[in-house]
């Protein structure tokens, strides 16, 4: 019995040896894996570190956050610095000299400054008539730092618009747009010098078409209203007037003429510009003829609208109605009438008044239209001959 037991004891004591040794040779090669493995997770890129490292990867993911959340500001890409970087050169600031004025202190000379816009290369530049009329010297100022003195070639006080000229051939000319077809609510970019700082670049958008201004609420001075504006919500002041009003690809759409001051009519961002192809159409007139021919109905117009419509106890819903017509002017005597509703010029719908004025700007004075007429719920045609707005003065 006693030799059983030390025969147990000593096979025993062989079995545990062996499985301890199985053990440590396990535990070997496990720790020689797990090594293994970790050396290859820490190299797998040369040079970053280690993935299973808790501060590099926090440090790494923050900035590779930040990166994406916050990209690289890229201003060439800014449809408004490349506006104001394509058309700034062609925009100039304009210092008048006026009519020396006699005042109890003695005489006095009127100084002002505005803004221009390079017309043709050949030293021919648009602003408004308001900057340059009563000019005694204008001293023109370009984006490069360089001036020149300026002659007035002709003003015309009825768009509002000017032309001058310096003596230069070299000068980059803006590109006006003249067939755009606006919308509102489309990029509109200013460029001018208010109050003297030039070449201030600010943006909006097309807040309106074919306005009209009152004289009242322009300079004070003009005694006719301006009409088929371009109404604007970039900020327009004192100093851009005949500055540039461009759309998104650089091209002028309009020349700045006027403006609400916010601290008389508690309007904000409400500024009008010249549409180009009234104010090219009118400098090529001045330059070619030093005056503009306006042909004009003689009539006063407001816009139809279902509200007018209900008011005048009228069935149409939209066109020009007559509010005034001049005596002895061309609408009178073709017969037209005091809310007498104009549909269409030579077949070309009216749906509002800005809509006939502009029609009018294909025509010269002596031409003869055909209007579309409503009156009393019947419709006519009425043979109107335009005259002369200047003449008729």
């Amino acid at each position: 019995m006693v030799n059983s037991l030390k025969g147990l004891k000593k096979v025993t004591k062989i079995a545990l040896e062996l499985l301890a040794e199985k053990l440590r040779r396990v535990l070997t090669l496990g720790t020689l894996l797990l090594m293994l493995t970790l050396a290859t997770l820490g190299c797998t890129t040369e040079g970053n570190p280690p993935q299973n490292s808790t501060v590099g990867s926090a440090e790494q993911t923050s900035a590779e956050s930040a990166s994406s959340a916050v990209p690289a500001q890229d201003t060439s890409e800014e449809p408004v610095a490349q506006v104001a970087k394509q058309l700034s050169p062609s925009v100039v600031q304009v210092n008048v000299k006026g009519i020396p004025a006699i005042t109890p202190s003695g005489p006095q000379s009127e100084e002002g400054i505005g803004s221009g816009v390079i017309y043709r290369k050949d030293g021919y530049i648009i602003t408004n008539n308001h900057v340059a009329q009563g000019a005694r010297q204008v001293n023109v100022a370009f984006a490069d730092g360089s001036t020149a003195q300026a002659d007035v070639v002709a003003g015309d006080e009825y768009t509002d618009v000017a032309v001058i000229r310096v003596n230069r051939n070299d000068l980059p000319a803006a590109q006006f747009d003249t067939n755009s077809n606006l919308i509102a609510g489309q990029l509109a970019v200013a460029i001018g010098s208010p109050q003297g700082f030039q070449s201030t670049v600010t943006s909006g958008v097309i807040s309106g078409l074919h306005r009209e201004l009152p004289a009242q609420l322009t300079d004070g001075q003009r005694d006719t209203s301006l009409v088929d504006l371009i109404q604007t919500s970039a900020p327009i002041s004192p100093g851009s007037s005949g500055g540039a009003l461009a759309d998104r690809s650089g091209e002028v759409i309009g020349i700045t003429v006027a403006y609400l001051p916010p601290n008389e009519t508690g309007a904000e961002a409400i500024g009008f510009a010249i549409p180009s192809d009234t104010a090219t159409s009118v400098a090529e007139q001045l330059i070619d003829n030093g005056r503009a021919a306006h042909p004009y109905l003689g009539i006063s117009l407001v816009d139809l609208t279902p509200d007018v419509a209900s008011q005048f106890g009228l069935q149409e819903e939209s066109g020009a109605l007559v509010a005034e017509v001049q005596s002895n002017g061309p609408a009178d005597h073709a017969g037209i009438k005091t809310q007498d509703v104009i549909t269409a010029v030579d077949s070309k719908k009216v749906k509002t008044g800005g809509d006939l004025l502009s029609a009018l700007r294909n025509y010269k004075p002596g031409d003869a239209i055909e209007l579309t007429v409503i009156r009393g719920g019947n419709e006519s045609t009425v043979d109107v001959t335009l005259g002369d707005r200047q003449s008729a003065r």
